[in-house]
């Protein structure tokens, strides 16, 4: 099992490397300098989807036993979508503990590991903005809407991309 130090050293070094290697499509930073176990980041809503041009914010939790356990992630930004909660928690598999799914629904290996970083979090985020899973949402009206009324998805995305490019 990871100690604390291990996770805080593995985390300095990712956001380290995200410093010196920015990736296209996100920025992220700490949320508080003292605490390297809450960070901030920005989505930028990928090229040719519905989130095009948007600006999102997240904040990424880690728990003290990263990289074992997975950190949480929740928009602060307002996003419409199918595998977001209303609260704005991201509801990706990579994002769910280790291990066998209780339900059922994913493999194993399509649940967490300690291999994941920051950046391979985020752009599994990135993918899920681009082609939503509506099998297993966590916003059902989302979902719903997706699936039956896509002028009326499409509004509300729109609606959450012109806030967001408002906010900056």
């Amino acid at each position: 099992m990871a100690s604390p130090s291990q996770g805080s050293l593995l985390l300095q070094k990712q956001l380290k490397d995200l410093c010196k290697h920015p990736v296209d499509g996100f920025s992220a930073g700490l949320v508080d300098e003292s605490n390297i176990f809450e960070w901030s980041v920005t989505v930028i809503g990928p090229p040719d989807t519905l989130y095009d041009g948007g600006f999102f914010n997240a904040i990424m939790t880690f728990p003290q036993n990263y990289p074992q356990s997975p950190p949480t992630v929740r928009f602060t930004s307002e996003i419409w979508h199918p595998n977001v909660y209303p609260d704005g928690k991201v509801c990706i598999s990579i994002l769910h503990p280790p291990g066998d799914d209780p339900n059922g629904y994913e493999l194993a290996s399509e649940r967490w590991s300690p291999v994941h970083t920051v950046e391979s979090i985020v752009l599994s985020i990135i993918s899920m903005l681009s082609s939503p899973n509506d099998e297993s949402p966590a916003n059902v009206e989302a979902a719903k809407e997706w699936r039956e009324r896509r002028d009326e998805f499409k509004k509300k995305v729109s609606r959450c991309v012109r806030r967001s490019q408002e906010m900056m």
